[in-house]
Formats: C-alpha cells, sequence, structure tokens
C-alpha cells in the first residue's frame, strides 16, 4: 500500500499501466471531451470541492480530470472494493488527484477510503450506490452545512434517497442521474447488457448457446441482459415479482416463472434487482451440479452467500473470480466475483462508450447543481431534460447525424388545441 496525505492507493508504480487505460477511455469519450471544453471555459466549479464515489476505472478517471477541468478540487474513492482498479488509482495519485481505494480492501478500509475522500468537505457528491448518502446521513452530518447537493448514478441509490425524502430525512438535494433516458436507456439496458456478458464469458470461458439461463429483475438492466442471452442462443428464463414487468417479458417471448421453478432448470443465475436474498438456500439445494451463480444489481446481498456456505462441506477456488461451494451431496455450485457486481468486480464495466454518455451527465449535473442547488428544497430531482437531449444531440454530432425538428406550424399542432 502507497499511502499520503492525499491518496491512499495499493502500488504507485503502478500508474503508467492505468495512464494507459485512461488514455484510451478518454479517446473514446467524445461527448464528455465536448462537456469538457465548455467547462474549461466557464469553470463552474472554481472554489468549489467535489467528492466522488463511483467505481474507480479508466472512465471514472476521465471523469474525475473533467471536473477538475472545469475548476473543482476533486477527491475520489471507489463505491465497491473488487472493482477499483489500482493501476488506474495509482495514475491519477501520480497526476496529484486526491484518490483513495485498493482493490480487496475489506469492510472496515472501505469505509476509511470514503471518509478519507470526505475530508475535502465537499460542495457537491457524485454518489453511486449512496455510500456517500449512508454517511453523511449520520458519522459525517458535520459535513452537511457546507454541503450544496448530490447527483446519484444508481438505481439502488436513488431509490434509497426517495425513501429518505419521502420520510422527510433527505438532508440535501440531489439528482437522480440515474433516471436520465440518455443513462436509464443506454447505459442499464446496452452497457449492462453487454459489459454482463463479457465478464461472465471472460471468468468463465463457457458457451452460452445451448444453456438455460436465469434472470432475476426484468427492469432495463435484466433486459440488457435477457437481450443478450437471447441473441446468443440461451434459452432464457425470467423472474419477477411485477406482474406488469412479467407480461413485457413473457410478450417478448421469454419464459416466466418463480426462482422456486427455475433453480433446477437453470444453468446460469444473474440477479439484477437491487434487492436481497434473490437466491437463497431453498434454491441452492435444487441447483445443477456446476450451477454458475452471479450478480449484477448492485450490493453482494442478491445471493445469499452465507447461506450457502451453511450448506457447503469446503470452498474452493476453481479459476479467477470463481469460488466452488461442495455440497455434502458432491453437487458444486459457482459463484461468481464472491457475489459482487460481475461486470466491474469481474471486468472493466460497462463500454466505454456507454460511460460516455453517463459521465457527461454527472458532469453536466455537477454543473446544474454548482449553478441551482442552493436554491433547490431538500429532496430527489428528475435531471433537467434539457441536458438529457444536450448530451444526446452531442453523441449524435460526433457520429455526423441529424434529426428532423418540428416546424412551427407543428409546434402548434403538438401544443395547442387549435385545428
Amino acid at each position: 500500500m502507497t499511502s499520503h496525505g492525499d491518496y491512499c492507493v495499493a502500488d504507485l508504480s503502478l500508474a503508467p499501466s492505468g495512464q494507459r487505460k485512461i488514455d484510451w477511455a478518454y479517446k473514446n469519450m467524445p461527448v464528455l471531451r465536448a462537456i469538457e471544453q465548455e467547462l474549461i471555459a466557464e469553470q463552474p466549479f472554481a472554489g468549489l470541492n467535489i467528492a466522488v464515489s463511483v467505481h474507480v476505472e479508466a472512465k471514472t478517471a476521465c471523469l474525475a480530470r473533467v471536473l477538475r477541468s472545469g475548476g473543482a478540487h476533486v477527491s475520489l474513492t471507489g463505491c465497491n472494493p473488487l472493482s477499483t482498479q489500482d493501476d488506474v488509482a495509482a495514475a491519477l495519485a501520480a497526476d496529484g488527484m486526491h484518490v483513495y481505494c485498493i482493490h480487496g480492501a475489506n469492510e472496515k478500509e472501505y469505509t476509511e477510503h470514503l471518509s478519507m475522500a470526505l475530508e475535502i468537505q465537499p460542495d457537491i457528491v457524485i454518489d453511486d450506490g449512496g455510500d456517500f448518502a449512508m454517511l453523511l446521513h449520520t458519522t459525517h452530518r458535520h459535513l452537511l452545512s457546507k454541503l450544496i447537493g448530490g447527483c446519484e448514478e444508481t438505481t439502488t441509490g436513488v431509490h434509497r434517497l426517495q425513501i429518505l425524502s419521502k420520510e422527510n430525512r433527505l438532508a440535501y438535494p440531489v439528482i437522480a442521474v440515474n433516471d436520465a433516458r440518455c443513462k436509464h436507456l443506454f447505459d442499464n439496458r446496452f452497457g449492462t447488457g453487454q459489459s454482463v456478458w463479457t465478464s461472465i464469458m471472460s471468468t468463465t470461458n463457457l458457451l452460452v448457446s445451448g444453456k438455460s439461463v436465469v434472470i432475476a429483475g426484468f427492469g432495463m438492466c435484466g433486459q440488457g441482459v435477457a437481450l443478450r442471452a437471447k441473441g446468443m442462443g440461451a434459452r432464457v428464463i425470467i423472474t419477477e415479482i411485477d406482474p406488469v414487468k412479467a407480461c413485457e417479458a413473457l410478450m417478448e417471448g421469454y419464459e416466466v416463472m418463480t426462482m422456486a421453478e427455475a433453480a433446477s432448470i437453470g444453468d446460469m443465475f444473474i440477479t439484477l434487482t437491487g434487492c436481497r436474498d434473490i437466491v437463497t438456500k431453498e434454491h441452492f439445494v435444487n441447483m445443477k451440479d456446476g450451477a454458475v451463480c452471479c450478480n449484477a444489481g448492485h450490493f453482494d446481498v442478491e445471493i445469499n452467500i452465507p447461506d450457502l456456505k451453511s450448506l457447503s462441506k469446503s470452498q474452493s477456488v476453481l479459476r479467477d473470480n470463481i469460488d466452488g461451494y461442495l455440497l455434502s451431496d458432491g453437487r458444486t455450485i459457482c459463484i461468481l466475483a464472491q457475489g459482487r457486481l460481475v461486470n466491474l468486480a469481474s471486468g472493466d464495466g460497462h463500454p466505454v462508450e456507454i460511460m460516455d454518455m453517463s459521465f457527461a451527465l454527472q458532469a453536466q449535473s455537477a454543473r446544474y447543481m454548482a449553478v441551482h442547488g442552493a436554491s433547490l428544497e431538500k429532496k430527489v430531482y428528475d435531471i433537467p431534460k434539457e441536458i438529457d437531449d444536450r448530451v444526446a444531440s452531442i453523441l449524435l454530432q460526433t457520429k455526423g447525424l441529424q434529426i428532423d425538428t418540428l416546424s412551427a406550424e407543428q409546434e402548434k399542432y403538438v401544443s395547442t388545441w387549435d385545428i
């Protein structure tokens, strides 16, 4: 571990490798680069401190640097100890960034890193899953007086903040970046769909075609994973608690059943619910020998690992990021990435172009919070439509594409009762 007042990383000598990753990502993020040029000219973050808790890998590094280009004093930490890429963290530390994260940190170390990042006394926080929010509403309430507001990246995090808001306990305004159309549609559906399968296939080196794949949750993320599984020739089974989403899955050609029914059928199980105890003891006892389970929701509670341990007589590492649990009857259940986010803990996360859009939204939302946050109530806000539209428009421009616009007569037709 290399520790200094301004950073805490695994090994500063890894910086050159991390810098190559960052350079590659930055080259393929044209939307974020366009936003950066605006921020350099405007300097909306001058004099402001921004604390960021997002998966620390190359695309996140680009976001942190763009915020700094806009005048911010930035501190960065992870939101999952297994998704941190130590070489990227080292590159940022070598570049003068306040960065506090180490791959594989235990729970105590992980929480300490969050606290270190908050020592910057942020004016704005950018959260992924609500870990900053948890500290700011409990042990770090002394930082609230300076805090303007925050931005939240994930479905799970937005949900947790909305609960606080409904209970009138939310301590600062938050923009729900996750719910932007550019984020919700493209990041959650296409980004998750590709990155989850890229990670599963590279981790297991197993064929997808012909296998029965059980997908728990048919939100945008589940839809993306199901689409890719179907395209690769898998038999796709959806489990759901929402009858409308279950009907949607049925009408898209997927099988729908309970997890109890699917347990004995599936070859691969992927959870994408944001809830806990989706796969538990009652399911493990009926799974096939060699069944592969992984989580692509958020926290490592969707697959109940303690339940599996209680059924097992031994545990072994079968391959990098694959733990095998040997049951008393000789069956082995395989868990990828310790039940944490498989596409980050066992892969590089979403494709660069997807995070280009998502982090452009984050940068724009942070700018909005810097300008308007002081006048906002303490509640969760939808991302302004103009931010969403601008990010999409910039992407189309980078690809040389144009779209139609309404004429004055059409505008009048769709906005009035006049015929």
